[in-house]
Protein backbone atom coordinates (compact mmCIF):
# COMPACT_ATOMS: atom_id res chain seq x y z
CA UNK A 1 0.00 0.00 0.00
CA UNK A 2 1.50 3.40 -0.85
CA UNK A 3 2.37 5.91 1.70
CA UNK A 4 -0.36 8.44 2.44
CA UNK A 5 0.87 11.85 4.17
CA UNK A 6 -2.15 13.38 4.28
CA UNK A 7 -3.98 13.97 7.85
CA UNK A 8 -7.57 11.59 8.00
CA UNK A 9 -10.70 13.70 7.74
CA UNK A 10 -11.48 12.43 10.75
CA UNK A 11 -8.90 14.05 12.71
CA UNK A 12 -8.83 17.38 11.04
CA UNK A 13 -7.54 16.64 7.42
CA UNK A 14 -9.12 17.36 4.31
CA UNK A 15 -11.92 14.80 3.28
CA UNK A 16 -10.41 12.61 0.00
CA UNK A 17 -13.39 13.60 -1.52
CA UNK A 18 -16.74 16.20 -1.12
CA UNK A 19 -19.00 16.17 -4.15
CA UNK A 20 -21.71 13.92 -3.57
CA UNK A 21 -21.98 10.93 -5.08
CA UNK A 22 -23.80 11.00 -8.55
CA UNK A 23 -27.99 9.45 -7.56
CA UNK A 24 -29.47 6.84 -9.47
CA UNK A 25 -31.70 8.34 -11.97
CA UNK A 26 -33.98 5.25 -12.98
CA UNK A 27 -37.08 6.46 -14.39
CA UNK A 28 -36.76 8.18 -18.42
CA UNK A 29 -38.94 8.82 -20.98
CA UNK A 30 -39.86 5.33 -21.41
CA UNK A 31 -41.50 4.81 -18.15
CA UNK A 32 -42.62 8.38 -18.52
CA UNK A 33 -44.05 7.70 -21.84
CA UNK A 34 -45.48 3.93 -20.94
CA UNK A 35 -47.15 5.66 -18.28
CA UNK A 36 -48.92 8.39 -19.89
CA UNK A 37 -50.34 5.19 -22.02
CA UNK A 38 -51.85 3.77 -19.22
CA UNK A 39 -53.45 7.26 -18.11
CA UNK A 40 -54.83 8.21 -21.30
CA UNK A 41 -56.55 4.56 -21.18
CA UNK A 42 -58.57 5.30 -18.19
CA UNK A 43 -57.35 1.60 -16.77
CA UNK A 44 -55.27 2.18 -13.83
CA UNK A 45 -56.05 -1.84 -13.29
CA UNK A 46 -58.18 -4.27 -14.79
CA UNK A 47 -58.40 -6.97 -12.32
CA UNK A 48 -61.03 -8.49 -11.16
CA UNK A 49 -61.53 -11.02 -8.67
CA UNK A 50 -64.29 -13.02 -9.75
CA UNK A 51 -64.33 -15.95 -12.70
CA UNK A 52 -63.45 -14.59 -16.60
CA UNK A 53 -61.10 -12.53 -18.96
CA UNK A 54 -59.60 -10.50 -16.11
CA UNK A 55 -59.15 -12.63 -13.38
CA UNK A 56 -55.31 -12.28 -13.66
CA UNK A 57 -55.36 -8.92 -14.76
CA UNK A 58 -55.17 -6.67 -17.49
CA UNK A 59 -52.99 -6.50 -20.79
CA UNK A 60 -49.81 -4.67 -19.33
CA UNK A 61 -49.76 -7.12 -16.28
CA UNK A 62 -50.20 -9.87 -18.47
CA UNK A 63 -47.58 -8.51 -20.99
CA UNK A 64 -45.10 -7.73 -18.18
CA UNK A 65 -45.15 -10.78 -16.50
CA UNK A 66 -44.76 -12.34 -20.48
CA UNK A 67 -41.00 -10.18 -20.83
CA UNK A 68 -39.88 -11.72 -17.61
CA UNK A 69 -40.49 -15.21 -18.59
CA UNK A 70 -38.48 -14.36 -22.09
CA UNK A 71 -36.08 -12.42 -20.46
CA UNK A 72 -35.23 -14.64 -17.62
CA UNK A 73 -36.06 -17.90 -18.77
CA UNK A 74 -39.28 -19.13 -16.40
CA UNK A 75 -42.57 -20.90 -17.72
CA UNK A 76 -44.44 -18.84 -15.62
CA UNK A 77 -44.56 -15.33 -13.88
CA UNK A 78 -47.21 -14.17 -11.20
CA UNK A 79 -46.68 -10.22 -10.34
CA UNK A 80 -47.89 -8.97 -7.28
CA UNK A 81 -47.89 -5.67 -5.39
CA UNK A 82 -44.71 -6.46 -2.93
CA UNK A 83 -42.25 -9.25 -2.84
CA UNK A 84 -43.11 -9.27 0.73
CA UNK A 85 -46.86 -10.85 -0.69
CA UNK A 86 -44.63 -12.80 -3.32
CA UNK A 87 -43.36 -14.32 0.11
CA UNK A 88 -46.38 -14.90 1.69
CA UNK A 89 -47.85 -16.52 -1.65
CA UNK A 90 -45.11 -18.77 -1.98
CA UNK A 91 -45.03 -20.11 1.15
CA UNK A 92 -49.30 -20.28 0.62
CA UNK A 93 -49.00 -22.28 -2.60
CA UNK A 94 -46.60 -25.02 -1.25
CA UNK A 95 -49.17 -26.04 1.35
CA UNK A 96 -47.77 -25.35 4.39
CA UNK A 97 -50.06 -26.20 7.38
CA UNK A 98 -49.95 -24.95 10.96
CA UNK A 99 -46.93 -26.12 12.71
CA UNK A 100 -44.75 -27.15 9.79
CA UNK A 101 -41.64 -26.18 9.61
CA UNK A 102 -39.66 -24.42 7.20
CA UNK A 103 -35.75 -23.73 7.39
CA UNK A 104 -35.06 -19.81 7.07
CA UNK A 105 -31.51 -18.00 6.94
CA UNK A 106 -31.08 -15.68 9.83
CA UNK A 107 -29.37 -13.32 7.64
CA UNK A 108 -31.92 -11.42 5.19
CA UNK A 109 -34.73 -8.81 5.47
CA UNK A 110 -37.86 -9.66 8.06
CA UNK A 111 -40.07 -11.20 5.62
CA UNK A 112 -37.98 -14.00 4.57
CA UNK A 113 -39.25 -15.57 7.84
CA UNK A 114 -42.31 -14.06 8.77
CA UNK A 115 -43.87 -15.16 5.76
CA UNK A 116 -44.04 -18.45 6.96
CA UNK A 117 -45.92 -17.21 10.23
CA UNK A 118 -49.59 -16.27 7.71
CA UNK A 119 -50.00 -19.61 7.86
CA UNK A 120 -48.95 -20.61 10.86
CA UNK A 121 -45.48 -22.02 9.66
CA UNK A 122 -42.78 -21.91 12.05
CA UNK A 123 -39.16 -20.13 10.61
CA UNK A 124 -36.23 -22.73 11.81
CA UNK A 125 -33.14 -20.65 11.57
CA UNK A 126 -30.06 -22.61 9.35
CA UNK A 127 -26.70 -20.68 9.75
CA UNK A 128 -25.31 -18.54 6.83
CA UNK A 129 -21.92 -19.38 4.68
CA UNK A 130 -18.49 -17.06 5.16
CA UNK A 131 -18.11 -16.74 1.83
CA UNK A 132 -21.39 -16.45 -0.18
CA UNK A 133 -23.54 -15.27 3.31
CA UNK A 134 -26.40 -17.45 1.79
CA UNK A 135 -28.06 -20.31 3.73
CA UNK A 136 -25.41 -22.95 4.68
CA UNK A 137 -26.67 -26.42 3.15
CA UNK A 138 -24.56 -28.00 5.90
CA UNK A 139 -26.57 -26.09 9.12
CA UNK A 140 -29.48 -26.87 6.83
CA UNK A 141 -29.09 -30.39 7.02
CA UNK A 142 -28.85 -29.82 11.13
CA UNK A 143 -31.81 -28.38 11.59
CA UNK A 144 -34.00 -31.04 9.26
CA UNK A 145 -37.24 -32.82 11.25
CA UNK A 146 -40.26 -34.97 11.07
CA UNK A 147 -41.69 -31.31 10.27
CA UNK A 148 -39.92 -29.67 8.14
CA UNK A 149 -41.74 -28.69 5.08
CA UNK A 150 -39.97 -26.49 3.03
CA UNK A 151 -36.48 -24.62 2.60
CA UNK A 152 -36.40 -20.60 2.04
CA UNK A 153 -32.76 -19.69 0.30
CA UNK A 154 -32.19 -16.46 0.00
CA UNK A 155 -29.57 -15.17 -2.38
CA UNK A 156 -28.14 -12.31 -0.30
CA UNK A 157 -26.83 -9.39 -2.10
CA UNK A 158 -27.09 -10.97 -5.53
CA UNK A 159 -24.71 -13.84 -5.05
CA UNK A 160 -26.14 -17.22 -5.32
CA UNK A 161 -26.44 -20.12 -2.86
CA UNK A 162 -25.32 -23.47 -3.27
CA UNK A 163 -28.45 -24.23 -4.87
CA UNK A 164 -26.99 -28.21 -5.93
CA UNK A 165 -26.11 -29.01 -1.93
CA UNK A 166 -29.35 -27.70 -1.31
CA UNK A 167 -31.61 -28.97 -3.61
CA UNK A 168 -29.54 -32.65 -3.29
CA UNK A 169 -30.95 -32.11 0.89
CA UNK A 170 -34.37 -31.22 -0.31
CA UNK A 171 -34.55 -34.03 -2.65
CA UNK A 172 -33.62 -36.85 0.18
CA UNK A 173 -35.90 -35.39 2.46
CA UNK A 174 -38.86 -34.40 0.43
CA UNK A 175 -38.98 -30.68 0.97
CA UNK A 176 -40.42 -27.68 -1.22
CA UNK A 177 -37.28 -25.08 -2.11
CA UNK A 178 -38.26 -20.81 -2.55
CA UNK A 179 -35.84 -18.61 -3.73
CA UNK A 180 -35.77 -15.46 -2.41
CA UNK A 181 -34.05 -13.76 -5.48
CA UNK A 182 -35.12 -9.91 -4.12
CA UNK A 183 -31.89 -8.94 -4.82
CA UNK A 184 -30.91 -11.52 -7.68
CA UNK A 185 -32.34 -10.35 -10.94
CA UNK A 186 -31.36 -12.14 -13.77
CA UNK A 187 -28.40 -14.08 -11.73
CA UNK A 188 -27.33 -17.30 -12.80
CA UNK A 189 -25.90 -20.71 -10.75
CA UNK A 190 -23.82 -22.53 -12.64
CA UNK A 191 -25.97 -21.42 -16.39
CA UNK A 192 -29.63 -21.74 -14.77
CA UNK A 193 -31.20 -19.03 -13.82
CA UNK A 194 -32.02 -18.34 -10.24
CA UNK A 195 -35.57 -18.27 -9.37
CA UNK A 196 -36.92 -21.09 -9.90
CA UNK A 197 -34.44 -24.07 -9.97
CA UNK A 198 -36.51 -25.16 -6.54
CA UNK A 199 -40.08 -25.10 -6.94
CA UNK A 200 -40.51 -21.58 -6.61
CA UNK A 201 -39.04 -18.45 -5.63
CA UNK A 202 -39.55 -14.57 -7.19
CA UNK A 203 -37.75 -10.86 -6.97
CA UNK A 204 -38.39 -7.66 -5.47
CA UNK A 205 -39.55 -4.59 -7.75
CA UNK A 206 -38.43 -2.15 -4.82
CA UNK A 207 -37.58 1.20 -5.58
CA UNK A 208 -34.15 0.48 -4.67
CA UNK A 209 -33.85 -2.56 -6.40
CA UNK A 210 -31.76 -3.50 -10.01
CA UNK A 211 -34.99 -2.42 -11.56
CA UNK A 212 -38.91 -1.50 -10.07
CA UNK A 213 -41.79 -0.47 -10.05
CA UNK A 214 -42.02 1.37 -6.94
CA UNK A 215 -43.38 -1.41 -5.15
CA UNK A 216 -44.01 -4.86 -6.23
CA UNK A 217 -42.79 -8.37 -6.94
CA UNK A 218 -42.53 -11.40 -9.25
CA UNK A 219 -43.13 -14.80 -8.32
CA UNK A 220 -41.32 -17.58 -10.67
CA UNK A 221 -41.71 -21.13 -11.26
CA UNK A 222 -42.00 -23.86 -13.48
CA UNK A 223 -44.49 -25.48 -12.09
CA UNK A 224 -47.58 -25.37 -13.70
CA UNK A 225 -50.02 -26.30 -10.35
CA UNK A 226 -47.89 -23.44 -8.21
CA UNK A 227 -48.20 -21.19 -10.74
CA UNK A 228 -51.98 -21.58 -10.85
CA UNK A 229 -52.20 -21.63 -7.12
CA UNK A 230 -49.65 -18.46 -6.82
CA UNK A 231 -52.53 -16.76 -8.86
CA UNK A 232 -55.08 -18.12 -6.60
CA UNK A 233 -53.98 -16.51 -3.58
CA UNK A 234 -52.91 -13.51 -5.60
CA UNK A 235 -56.66 -12.59 -6.26
CA UNK A 236 -58.78 -14.27 -4.33
CA UNK A 237 -58.87 -17.39 -5.37
CA UNK A 238 -62.17 -18.34 -3.37
CA UNK A 239 -64.23 -16.58 -5.89
CA UNK A 240 -62.86 -18.85 -8.82
CA UNK A 241 -62.93 -22.15 -6.93
CA UNK A 242 -65.57 -24.53 -8.70
CA UNK A 243 -65.46 -26.89 -6.05
CA UNK A 244 -64.58 -30.30 -7.64
CA UNK A 245 -60.69 -30.21 -6.00
CA UNK A 246 -61.41 -28.77 -2.52
CA UNK A 247 -57.83 -28.78 -2.13
CA UNK A 248 -57.18 -25.59 -4.08
CA UNK A 249 -58.86 -23.99 -1.55
CA UNK A 250 -56.21 -24.85 0.94
CA UNK A 251 -54.66 -21.18 1.99
CA UNK A 252 -56.20 -19.07 -1.22
CA UNK A 253 -58.87 -17.12 0.69
CA UNK A 254 -59.49 -13.03 1.14
CA UNK A 255 -55.71 -11.86 -0.95
CA UNK A 256 -55.23 -9.07 -2.89
CA UNK A 257 -51.86 -9.17 -3.63
CA UNK A 258 -52.26 -7.46 -7.53
CA UNK A 259 -50.05 -5.26 -9.76
CA UNK A 260 -51.49 -2.10 -11.13
CA UNK A 261 -51.15 -1.68 -14.72
CA UNK A 262 -49.10 1.86 -14.08
CA UNK A 263 -46.61 -0.06 -12.41
CA UNK A 264 -46.67 -3.59 -14.87
CA UNK A 265 -46.22 -0.69 -17.86
CA UNK A 266 -43.00 0.55 -15.72
CA UNK A 267 -41.75 -2.41 -15.34
CA UNK A 268 -41.74 -3.66 -19.05
CA UNK A 269 -39.95 -0.09 -19.39
CA UNK A 270 -37.38 -1.34 -17.13
CA UNK A 271 -36.66 -4.64 -18.07
CA UNK A 272 -34.88 -3.32 -21.37
CA UNK A 273 -32.18 -1.89 -18.66
CA UNK A 274 -31.27 -5.42 -16.86
CA UNK A 275 -28.48 -6.04 -18.82
CA UNK A 276 -26.80 -3.11 -18.45
CA UNK A 277 -27.83 -2.27 -14.93
CA UNK A 278 -25.83 -6.10 -14.06
CA UNK A 279 -22.85 -5.22 -16.76
CA UNK A 280 -22.17 -2.05 -14.68
CA UNK A 281 -21.86 -3.57 -11.41
CA UNK A 282 -19.75 -6.20 -11.79
CA UNK A 283 -17.20 -3.44 -14.08
CA UNK A 284 -17.63 -1.13 -10.71
CA UNK A 285 -16.76 -4.64 -8.02
CA UNK A 286 -14.33 -5.56 -9.92
CA UNK A 287 -12.40 -2.67 -10.17
CA UNK A 288 -13.06 -1.59 -6.41
CA UNK A 289 -12.09 -4.92 -5.54
CA UNK A 290 -8.54 -5.11 -6.92
CA UNK A 291 -8.06 -1.94 -5.04
CA UNK A 292 -9.41 -3.56 -1.70
CA UNK A 293 -7.94 -6.62 -1.50
CA UNK A 294 -4.37 -5.24 -1.56
CA UNK A 295 -5.24 -3.53 1.65
CA UNK A 296 -4.59 -4.60 5.25
CA UNK A 297 -7.48 -6.29 6.91
CA UNK A 298 -10.00 -6.36 3.85
CA UNK A 299 -10.77 -8.86 1.14
CA UNK A 300 -14.01 -7.90 -1.03
CA UNK A 301 -16.46 -10.91 -2.10
CA UNK A 302 -15.31 -13.25 -4.61
CA UNK A 303 -16.84 -13.63 -7.94
CA UNK A 304 -18.70 -16.21 -8.32
CA UNK A 305 -17.28 -19.20 -10.79
CA UNK A 306 -18.50 -21.92 -12.64
CA UNK A 307 -20.30 -20.37 -14.75
CA UNK A 308 -22.28 -18.22 -12.08
CA UNK A 309 -22.42 -14.51 -12.03
CA UNK A 310 -23.49 -11.80 -9.19
CA UNK A 311 -25.87 -9.16 -9.18
CA UNK A 312 -24.10 -7.11 -6.45
CA UNK A 313 -27.07 -5.33 -4.84
CA UNK A 314 -23.95 -4.68 -2.64
CA UNK A 315 -20.72 -5.81 -2.60
CA UNK A 316 -19.46 -7.34 0.70
CA UNK A 317 -16.22 -7.13 2.03
CA UNK A 318 -14.70 -9.20 5.52
CA UNK A 319 -12.89 -6.63 7.73
CA UNK A 320 -10.13 -8.12 10.54
CA UNK A 321 -9.54 -5.91 12.96
CA UNK A 322 -6.45 -7.33 14.30
CA UNK A 323 -5.14 -7.16 10.19
CA UNK A 324 -6.55 -3.60 9.81
CA UNK A 325 -5.22 -1.96 13.48
CA UNK A 326 -8.47 -0.69 14.49
CA UNK A 327 -12.10 -1.46 15.07
CA UNK A 328 -14.38 -1.53 12.21
CA UNK A 329 -16.82 0.54 13.55
CA UNK A 330 -13.44 2.84 14.10
CA UNK A 331 -13.07 1.85 10.55
CA UNK A 332 -16.45 2.55 8.95
CA UNK A 333 -16.46 6.57 10.83
CA UNK A 334 -13.31 6.95 9.53
CA UNK A 335 -13.71 6.35 5.78
CA UNK A 336 -17.08 8.30 5.61
CA UNK A 337 -15.15 10.89 7.14
CA UNK A 338 -13.48 11.28 3.74
CA UNK A 339 -16.69 10.85 1.34
CA UNK A 340 -19.60 13.31 1.11
CA UNK A 341 -22.47 12.80 3.79
CA UNK A 342 -24.54 10.24 2.41
CA UNK A 343 -27.85 11.53 2.28
CA UNK A 344 -29.33 8.16 1.89
CA UNK A 345 -29.12 3.94 1.45
CA UNK A 346 -27.54 4.50 -2.21
CA UNK A 347 -25.11 7.16 -1.24
CA UNK A 348 -23.51 5.68 1.31
CA UNK A 349 -20.28 4.35 0.33
CA UNK A 350 -19.81 1.87 3.58
CA UNK A 351 -21.97 0.65 6.35
CA UNK A 352 -20.99 -2.10 9.05
CA UNK A 353 -22.61 -5.25 10.23
CA UNK A 354 -26.15 -5.39 7.74
CA UNK A 355 -29.61 -6.62 9.93
CA UNK A 356 -29.38 -8.22 13.20
CA UNK A 357 -30.22 -11.64 13.33
CA UNK A 358 -33.53 -12.11 13.03
CA UNK A 359 -33.97 -14.55 15.63
CA UNK A 360 -33.26 -12.44 17.96
CA UNK A 361 -35.99 -9.89 17.31
CA UNK A 362 -38.77 -9.70 19.90
CA UNK A 363 -41.22 -11.96 17.55
CA UNK A 364 -39.05 -14.89 18.35
CA UNK A 365 -37.67 -13.79 21.77
CA UNK A 366 -41.32 -13.59 22.90
CA UNK A 367 -42.60 -16.32 20.53
CA UNK A 368 -45.73 -13.95 19.80
CA UNK A 369 -46.58 -13.64 16.37
CA UNK A 370 -50.62 -14.46 15.46
CA UNK A 371 -52.86 -13.62 17.77
CA UNK A 372 -51.54 -13.19 21.68
CA UNK A 373 -51.74 -16.79 22.81
CA UNK A 374 -48.21 -17.94 21.08
CA UNK A 375 -49.56 -19.15 17.53
CA UNK A 376 -47.75 -20.84 15.83
CA UNK A 377 -44.79 -21.22 18.22
CA UNK A 378 -46.63 -23.35 20.63
CA UNK A 379 -47.52 -26.04 18.09
CA UNK A 380 -43.55 -26.79 17.98
CA UNK A 381 -41.84 -29.04 20.53
CA UNK A 382 -40.94 -27.20 24.12
CA UNK A 383 -37.56 -25.65 23.29
CA UNK A 384 -37.81 -25.49 19.62
CA UNK A 385 -36.64 -23.98 17.75
CA UNK A 386 -33.78 -22.67 19.24
CA UNK A 387 -33.58 -19.06 18.90
CA UNK A 388 -30.88 -18.47 21.26
CA UNK A 389 -27.80 -16.15 21.21
CA UNK A 390 -24.98 -18.04 19.73
CA UNK A 391 -27.69 -20.51 17.53
CA UNK A 392 -26.31 -19.14 14.52
CA UNK A 393 -22.57 -18.08 15.19
CA UNK A 394 -21.16 -17.44 11.71
CA UNK A 395 -24.32 -14.92 11.40
CA UNK A 396 -23.51 -13.08 14.36
CA UNK A 397 -19.90 -12.47 14.05
CA UNK A 398 -20.49 -11.32 10.69
CA UNK A 399 -22.72 -9.12 12.29
CA UNK A 400 -20.80 -8.27 15.09
CA UNK A 401 -17.42 -8.19 13.81
CA UNK A 402 -16.68 -9.15 10.25
CA UNK A 403 -19.02 -8.24 7.42
CA UNK A 404 -18.72 -4.59 5.77
CA UNK A 405 -21.17 -3.61 2.87
CA UNK A 406 -20.09 -1.11 0.12
CA UNK A 407 -23.64 0.24 -1.41
CA UNK A 408 -22.24 2.33 -3.98
CA UNK A 409 -21.14 -0.14 -6.35
CA UNK A 410 -23.82 1.22 -9.07
CA UNK A 411 -24.74 2.38 -11.97
CA UNK A 412 -24.17 5.97 -13.20
CA UNK A 413 -20.82 5.74 -11.02
CA UNK A 414 -17.30 5.05 -12.08
CA UNK A 415 -14.40 3.60 -11.96
CA UNK A 416 -12.86 7.07 -10.69
CA UNK A 417 -15.53 7.14 -8.00
CA UNK A 418 -14.54 3.96 -6.74
CA UNK A 419 -11.11 5.10 -6.78
CA UNK A 420 -12.05 7.76 -4.23
CA UNK A 421 -13.93 5.08 -1.80
CA UNK A 422 -10.70 3.15 -1.99
CA UNK A 423 -8.04 5.76 -1.56
CA UNK A 424 -10.11 6.76 1.66
CA UNK A 425 -9.78 3.27 2.48
CA UNK A 426 -6.23 3.64 1.90
CA UNK A 427 -5.91 7.00 4.12
CA UNK A 428 -7.36 5.38 6.92
CA UNK A 429 -5.71 2.43 7.24
CA UNK A 430 -2.48 4.28 6.75
CA UNK A 431 -3.11 5.94 9.84
CA UNK A 432 -4.87 3.11 11.99
CA UNK A 433 -2.59 3.76 14.50
CA UNK A 434 -3.50 7.32 15.23
CA UNK A 435 -7.13 6.77 14.67
CA UNK A 436 -7.20 3.68 17.04
CA UNK A 437 -5.53 5.92 19.76
CA UNK A 438 -8.33 8.93 19.23
CA UNK A 439 -11.83 8.11 17.64
CA UNK A 440 -13.63 6.25 20.19
CA UNK A 441 -14.78 3.17 19.71
CA UNK A 442 -18.37 1.81 20.56
CA UNK A 443 -20.17 -1.15 20.61
CA UNK A 444 -23.16 0.07 18.65
CA UNK A 445 -22.98 -0.45 15.09
CA UNK A 446 -22.51 2.54 13.00
CA UNK A 447 -25.07 2.23 9.92
CA UNK A 448 -26.36 5.47 9.18
CA UNK A 449 -28.99 4.05 6.84
CA UNK A 450 -29.97 0.75 8.88
CA UNK A 451 -33.22 1.90 8.41
CA UNK A 452 -33.23 2.17 4.78
CA UNK A 453 -31.59 -1.21 4.03
CA UNK A 454 -34.02 -2.97 6.39
CA UNK A 455 -37.31 -1.97 5.63
CA UNK A 456 -36.75 -1.40 1.70
CA UNK A 457 -34.63 -5.13 0.65
CA UNK A 458 -38.49 -6.69 0.07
Amino acid sequence: MPTISCKPAILGGTPVRTRPFAPRVTMSQAEQQAVREVLESDVLSAFIGASGKFFNGGRRVTDFEAIWCQRLGFKHAVSVNSWTSGLVTAVGAIGIEPGDEIICPPYTMSASATCCLFYGGIPVFADIDPETFCISAKSIAGRITPRTKAIMVVHLFGHPADMDEIMALARKHNLKVIEDAAQAPGVLYKGRPVGAIGDLGGFSLNFHKHIHTGEGGVIVTNDDDLAHRCRLIRNHGENVVTGDDPAELVNCIGNNYRLTEVQAAIGSAQMSKLDACLSTRAGLAEHLRRRIDKLPGLRAQAHPADGSTHAYYLLPVHFNARQAGLSRHQFVKAVLAELPKPEGFEGTALTEGYVKPLYLSPVYQKRIAIGSKGFPFHLAPAGWPDYSAGSCPVTEHMYQNELLLCPVVREPLTTADMDDVASAMERVLEHAAEISRNVPDSATLFTPVAAAMDTNVR
